[in-house]
């Protein structure tokens, strides 16, 4: 009997989208290897591969634009506008070579993150599609106004023939979703202990001064790496493969080690808002610090249950790129309220799945 085949389509926005889907991907290779995974998204396969050890098809393809950014905090409306005016223009092309390859394929299902077109492929291939987020883009560019009210419009009119929604912790109501099932944290689990962490990369400072620069895989432009001078008893670790040579700043390659295995050693984890980051640390009940992003409506509901759920810091841009950094000599505030989300959503995802595949 041919192995079922799921096909995983992620939206075009980044690396979060990709990493939280990809956590579910490989809970649902270790619980049931017999399922083939397509994985259809333009982030690279190298990222991928941080998460997944089981074999699985990389189709780079993408079905929309999510926001066009210059880093991960500014925004290029236009060009988001003009992309996806050109998307929908051309959708049913799209559509119809997309459905076409699931055909051909023998796709049982569809699991999206969360391009709006994913519903109208798998429907056109006559297999179901369910979806995995904390937001919705028409959510994101109905808060825009203007000719972005259309587009939220038609984003919504797509999100409506989804067969099913896993709501993500930190959400907005997804209301265009008529079939919805709230599941815990999705995320990474690290892959080394804490002393096994501190003995490769030869860590001596205490977790309290140990920091965790992450801004995503876009990055933030003029990051002010020049104030860690002033912490020369702390020590920074950061992805980031343009960093400068600091003393008291390591370098670590992304392909080796994902945030999630750097936060076990940490006292804190400096980033911008986004789900993935927030969720897996929020997972090991690390101390999050962010910055405020009044421009993106996820951001909001981001931050105001960063405050109810977990320990959190929350600063202003300008105290990360122009500030002196003292931030980081205060305090980090405690969660407003005693709820712990499950921290068990990939599971719960990978499960149901399964359960739909191999009745």
């Amino acid at each position: 009997m041919p192995h079922p085949i799921l096909y995983v389509a992620v939206t075009n926005h980044g690396f979060g989208h990709a990493t939280r889907t990809a956590s579910v991907v490989a809970e649902l290779q270790r619980l049931c290897p017999d399922i083939t995974v397509i994985f259809t998204t333009t982030a690279p396969r190298w990222l991928l591969d941080t998460y997944l050890s089981d074999s699985y098809i990389h189709r780079p393809r993408s079905f929309d634009v999510g926001v066009i950014q210059q880093d991960s905090l500014i925004m290029d409306k236009p060009a988001t506008l003009e992309k996806l005016q050109h998307i929908r223009q051309h959708a049913a092309a799209t559509i119809a070579s997309e459905a076409t390859f699931l055909k051909q394929n023998r796709v049982s299902l569809v699991l999206a993150d969360i391009p709006p077109l994913a519903t109208a492929i798998a429907h056109a291939a006559d297999v179901p599609c369910w979806m995995m987020s904390n937001f919705g883009w028409d959510y994101i560019y109905r808060d825009w106004g203007g000719e972005f009210v259309e587009i939220a419009d038609w984003v919504g009119s797509l999100f409506q023939q989804c067969d099913r929604l896993f709501r993500l912790p930190f959400h907005e109501p997804m209301s265009a979703f008529p079939n919805i099932t709230d599941v815990g944290l999705t995320g990474g689990n690290p892959k080394y202990s804490a002393a096994e962490l501190r003995d490769r990369l030869n860590l001596t400072k205490p977790v309290e001064q140990t920091i965790l620069l992450t801004f995503g895989g876009l990055g933030i432009e003029k990051i002010p790496y020049e104030r860690l001078t002033q912490f020369p008893d702390w020590q920074f670790m950061t992805l980031d493969a343009n960093a400068p040579a600091l003393p008291n700043l390591r370098c670590v390659d992304g392909k080796d080690y994902r945030p999630v295995d750097l936060m076990p050693v940490c006292g804190r984890v400096v980033s911008k808002p986004g789900y993935s980051t927030f969720a897996e640390a929020c997972r090991l009940e690390i101390p999050v610090c962010t910055v405020t992003r009044r421009d993106f409506p996820e951001a909001a509901v981001l931050l105001a249950a960063l405050e109810n759920y977990a320990y959190h810091q929350i600063i202003e841009p300008a105290d990360l790129l122009q500030g002196d950094w003292a931030f980081l000599r205060s305090p980090v505030q405690p969660p407003k309220t005693d709820v712990r989300f499950e921290r068990n959503g990939a599971t719960a995802i990978a499960q149901a799945v399964i359960q739909y595949l191999l009745p």
